[in-house]
């Protein structure tokens, strides 16, 4: 064994140090948050941009009569349809069978309630005769004639007792483009109807309606009770098409949203003062008479031949049964419906 001092000098090796550890660095949000951040302010932006420009081109017409004095609580549209060709070639005239009739009548007239008591769609029959301000009594869409929206608007408060807050015009061009704009609607048709003056050939059975068909659905007369099945019509498919179109399938899909929402402003003219969020308010409002609102014709009492023409007139009692419900927000009562 050979001594340490035999062994030579031991190598002199430092202490290792340890360095003591970094405190963690706050963590920064990715890019990818970033990118997503950026994405969502983008859409935002292009949202409220787009809404701007539909509310822009809305069509408007000054409606409401500025010294109306009628009272009644909830919120009232007059929804009128109009069988104006003014937007219609001559060519869409033939394919959608609309004729090529001069000026602008009121084809459909529709009020609107919402409130506390849900929603109420009430079909006004055009042939009602009623009194219209500075004209006598007559139908009721000869007050449109007479004097455009504030004159018929001005006839439906002094009949019914209700003050109308909203009012919505709608033309054959735009319904058309609205339904396709949707993908078309599904109705279940009591009965086949043939009608070539709306060319109109449908067979009975449930089954989705494009623009063109659904055009000369809701305006045939070819059946046994003409006008009176014709506004039962008009109601259960613009009930359906406003379902169909604020329903989430068409509300996520830009495919359909976008040309819906051209399409509307297209297809509704509304007063000066009104703006797409009430555009929006009437698509809830219709949407609540498909979720368990009322839906009816103002009751008719007789359909009298006056003046050389068949008019309409109203079951005094049970109308002022409705209308009084409808000022006071109250649900109508079952008894007061028409048919």
């Amino acid at each position: 064994m050979v001594p340490s001092s035999a062994r030579g000098p031991e190598t002199y090796r430092p202490p290792v140090r340890t360095r003591p550890p970094r405190p963690p660095r706050p963590r920064r949000p990715g890019r990818r948050g970033r990118r997503i951040k950026i994405a969502l302010a983008l859409i935002l932006v292009a949202l409220v941009g787009w809404g701007v420009y539909l509310d822009q081109n809305l069509n408007r017409v000054s409606a409401l009569p500025p010294g109306s004095t009628a009272e009644s609580s909830g919120t009232n549209w007059l929804i009128v349809g109009s069988d104006s060709r003014a937007d219609l070639s001559a060519e869409d005239e033939q394919r959608l069978g609309t004729g090529d009739a001069a000026g602008q009548r009121t084809d459909t007239i529709m009020l609107l309630h919402s409130g506390s008591s849900g929603s109420v769609l009430v079909s006004l029959p055009r042939d009602s005769y009623v009194p219209i301000p500075g004209h006598g009594s007559n139908k009721l869409n000869a007050a449109y004639a007479f004097g455009g929206p504030q004159l018929l608007i001005s006839s439906v408060e002094a009949a019914t007792g209700l003050h109308i807050d909203h009012y919505a015009e709608i033309g054959f061009g735009g319904f058309v483009d609205a339904v396709d704009a949707v993908g078309g609607v599904e109705l279940c048709v009591p009965t086949a109807i043939t009608d070539p003056k709306a060319n109109l050939d449908i067979q009975a059975g449930c089954q989705e309606l494009d623009g063109q068909t659904a055009l000369g659905y809701v305006r045939t007369r070819a059946t046994a009770g003409s006008d009176f099945d014709r506004v039962q019509r008009q109601r259960e498919f613009l009930s359906a098409l406003i379902a169909k179109a604020t329903s989430p399938a068409t509300l996520v899909n830009p495919f359909r949203v976008i040309p819906l929402a051209d399409a509307m402003t297209a297809l509704v003219t509304v007063d000066d003062n009104d703006h797409i969020w009430n555009i929006a308010q009437l698509g809830l409002a219709m949407r609540g008479v498909t979720n368990g609102g009322v839906a009816t014709t103002t009751p008719v009492g007789s359909t009298p031949t006056i003046g050389g023409q068949s008019v309409v007139r109203w079951d005094r009692s049970r109308a002022s049964a409705l209308f009084g419900s409808l000022q006071k927000d109250e649900t109508p009562a079952e008894s007061s419906l028409g048919p």
